[in-house]
């Protein structure tokens, strides 16, 4: 029996070969996504899962307390909390405080102690204890956690072992020089670090090394640091609650002043999902984003297995006398059904082996597209075979019920009658409902991406407050010896031919790690209870990125007194209305003092998802990093050049990077930009996938009116008129979808736009583009069929029953 049925299905299958490879290849497309999202949530929601004291690991986290405002956290720590723990909690099992580097330069040496090579590490570069490796799994191919005890050492990846020193065997007991101060020897090399953690471990520097000197009797518990975090190990037996109340206490005992900020626990399987305080590898991803992935998959797997229906069910007078036939011949309802769902089914294996084989194809190009390192093989296969199992299943009776249950109804005289559109009313109203399903998805997609790349335009063409055209940022070395060059630097870069001002600072005008802290101001007996940004900059600042000042006058750098320039807005949070009353004003920083000389108009110093804070200005020459050069854009190149020429004479010891100021921005969107590319993605296969749903009806009302086509064309219907009347309802259709996704889409993106504190609105303009976008789309797949029925000969079509 089974055997008859299969071969009926092939029978039936290869007879109508459009039908067949069309909804093979909708559901391989609906399929293919299904699996892609799969593997991209599986990788994501593996982040640090496979070290074995996953479930006892805590990082700490900061609790800020801000007066009116609600409490957030941050990753950053207080340099005394690590030691702090270790002293006065001893329930805690193990304690590691770890820092993160950010564009560090390191100089191999040979064996004569010279210099070798350079390189400089944008990330990737840690400085932490030997308990970091009693919390994490990492694998050792050389050396003991043990040697980190030992100040000026460092543990080398695999990789940056072999990209260092050609093997990794070579770099045991070879010497490194760490931003040309520190002399560091090789001890431990790690196997390949996961590319499934957020501590992504190129160098990993023993604690106590260099300026982290400074952390190990540190008694600050006010300050804290965005680079400096601490990780715990608890016992099993001892609640989060209990060292969560001690964490508090500790920090109370401690501080010195009488703010409410605290510590507290958050746990390992908690930390890749935090986008509020971040992680260590820059790439959260929030459990909304995740949610959103698999709705998006179970509707594009559901648009395909409407097209199946559709195209299926469109067969049914085609296939008529085909079941007439066999009921007439004893052929019941199940025998039918079976009959159906096992056509169905071959379809879906070959569909699920198809998607497998696009899946495969296309993982690595969308790897690189959303910047994710995915592939087959950081998913379990088991994992990727269940999944397509009931994959498989789903979509089979998905798909093939309906069409089974309408198919087995047909009465056999009235389908060898060719009679079984006069019961099908019914299943035309079903598929209108489903065809209409399909473009709500598909047109709520179409508005939210159009949404979606209309705000990163936002993001990339709103005025800043500052010039960020033809800026060169370059990294300079922060030793005192370099710092020293800084007026030499200056003089030369001025007398390159296309550089047009230069300035030395901490930082860029807009940055996403900047300084932050408490100040009091006007002589006021306690600080403010807000935070603002501390940015140090030499007097070129303002002319170099264009800054505007309404009252005072620019900085004068001196080595013996400090002068302010502030923003606006931190002006007004301090209840001055009238920008000039702020200058003479005394602020105090707490390790330094002066008068506000200057009032900025407010510009962008963090991203456009956030609100601008109050910003403090002045010149600070040893906490200078960075070099903003502005330059003629006609001879830019030219000039870069040349900057490295005077760069490499400068610094030799020092490796030579730059960056478009522009370019840096654009990255603080990353987020963004990766959200955008999905959506577009996903819009264009929902709309392809509904478009060959809208062929499945459109092939059905051909033929079922492909007689009174031929009627009105002999009455003197024109080729305008059939096909006017071919697609008036998909008009119909298609406007109905679009009435009910417009506020659907209005209602999410509007809540996705509430995220950020500067955005567009959406106008009627964005659901009007959606809409017609759509309405074109699918009228230009169903115009083939129109057309081909106003071609039709009249004479063929009325000439038989």
């Amino acid at each position: 029996m089974i055997r008859n049925y299969l071969k009926l299905a092939i029978r039936n299958l290869v007879r109508r070969k459009g039908y067949t490879l069309i909804n093979i290849g909708g559901l391989a497309l609906g399929i293919s996504v299904c699996l892609i999202i799969f593997i991209v949530i599986q990788f994501e929601l593996s982040f640090d899962d496979y070290h074995s004291k996953k479930d006892r690991i805590y990082r700490v986290l900061t609790e800020y307390h801000h007066p009116n405002t609600e409490v957030f956290y941050a990753s950053s720590s207080a340099y005394a909390l690590p030691e702090g723990i270790k002293n006065s909690l001893p329930q805690v099992e193990k304690v590691a405080a770890i820092y993160k580097e950010n564009n560090t330069q390191i100089a191999v040496l040979d064996k004569n102690g010279n210099l070798a090579k350079r390189f400089k590490e944008k990330e990737g570069v840690f400085i932490s204890e030997p308990n970091l490796f009693d919390i994490f799994d990492f694998t050792w191919l050389a050396g003991t956690p043990a040697t980190l005890k030992d100040l000026n050492t460092v543990v080398l990846s695999k990789e940056i072992a072999e990209k260092y020193f050609g093997t990794w065997e070579e770099a045991m007991g070879a010497t490194v020089k760490w931003n040309n101060n520190e002399i560091l020897k090789v001890t431990g090399i790690l196997a390949e670090v996961p590319k499934n953690t957020d501590l992504q471990i190129k160098l990993l520097i023993s604690y106590g090394t260099g300026y982290t000197s400074q952390f190990l009797n540190s008694d600050n518990w006010d300050g804290t640091d965005g680079n400096f975090g601490c990780f715990v190990l608890l016992p099993s037996n001892v609640s989060t609650s209990s060292v969560n109340d001690q964490l508090k206490a500790l920090s109370v005992q401690n501080k010195v002043t009488d703010n409410e900020d605290t510590h507290i626990l958050q746990s390992l399987d908690q930390i890749h999902f935090d986008t509020e305080s971040g992680n260590f590898s820059g790439k959260s991803i929030s459990p909304k984003m995740i949610n959103v992935l698999w709705i998006v998959a179970g509707f594009i797997l559901l648009i395909a297995c409407v097209n199946f229906i559709n195209l299926s069910t469109a067969q049914t007078v085609d296939r008529s006398k085909e079941i007439g036939i066999r009921k007439v011949l004893g052929g019941n309802k199940l025998q039918l059904k079976v009959q159906f769902l096992s056509e169905t089914f071959m379809i879906v294996i070959l569909a699920v082996i198809l998607a497998l084989l696009v899946s495969f194809v296309s993982l690595k190009w969308l790897a690189t597209l959303i910047d994710l390192p995915l592939s087959f093989g950081m998913v379990n296969w088991m994992e990727i075979a269940l999944f397509l199992v009931v994959i498989a299943i789903t979509v089979t009776f998905l798909a093939g019920f309906y069409p089974s249950i309408v198919l087995s109804r047909f009465n056999p005289i009235n389908a060898l009658k060719s009679k079984v559109t006069t019961v099908s009313s019914g299943g035309i109203s079903m598929r209108r409902g489903l065809v209409i399903f399909q473009f709500i998805i598909a047109q709520t997609l179409i508005i939210g991406t159009i949404v979606v790349v209309q705000q990163m335009d936002y993001f990339m063409s709103q005025p800043l407050g500052f010039s960020k055209d033809a800026v060169v940022n370059v990294s300079i070395p922060t030793d005192s010896i370099s710092i020293e060059k800084i007026d030499y630097l200056r003089n030369a870069l001025t007398a390159i031919s296309g550089v047009e001002s230069t300035s030395f600072s901490s930082s860029t005008p807009m940055e996403i790690g900047n300084s932050w802290g408490k100040f009091t101001f006007d002589n006021a007996t306690e600080e403010n209870d807000f935070y603002s940004i501390r940015k140090r900059i030499d007097p070129e600042f303002l002319n170099t990125y264009k800054l505007e000042l309404v009252a005072g006058r620019n900085l004068i750098e001196s080595d013996s007194i400090l002068e302010f320039i502030i923003n606006e807005t931190l002006a007004k949070k301090l209840g001055i209305s009238n920008p000039s009353d702020a200058l003479n004003k005394k602020v105090d920083l707490g390790d330094a003092n002066g008068l506000v000389v200057g009032i900025v108009k407010d510009f962008h110093s963090v991203s456009l998802k956030d609100g601008i804070p109050g910003v403090f200005m002045f010149a600070q020459k040893t906490r200078y990093g960075i070099a903003g050069i502005k330059i003629n854009s006609h001879r830019a190149m030219a000039s870069i050049k040349a900057i490295e020429t005077l760069w490499n004479n400068t610094f030799p010891d020092y490796v030579f990077e730059y960056e478009f100021l522009d370019d840096k921005i654009a990255a603080y969107y990353e987020g963004e930009k990766r959200l955008s590319k999905m959506y577009k993605l996903s819009a264009a296969i929902a709309i392809f996938l509904s478009c060959l749903g809208l062929y499945g009806l459109a092939s059905f009302m051909v033929m079922k009116r492909l007689k009174e086509a031929g009627i009105r064309k002999v009455m003197g219907a024109t080729r305008n008129n059939i096909v006017f009347l071919f697609s008036k309802e998909f008009i119909l259709l298609i406007s109905i979808a679009f009435l009910i996704a417009a506020p659907i889409a209005g209602y999410f993106m509007g809540h996705w736009l509430e995220n950020y504190e500067f955005h567009i609105n959406i106008t009627w303009v964005v659901f009007l583009i959606g809409g017609l976008t759509t309405m074109i789309i699918a009228l230009t797949t169903v115009g083939y069929q129109a057309i081909k029925a106003a071609l039709a000969n009249p004479v063929k079509s009325l000439r038989t029953e």
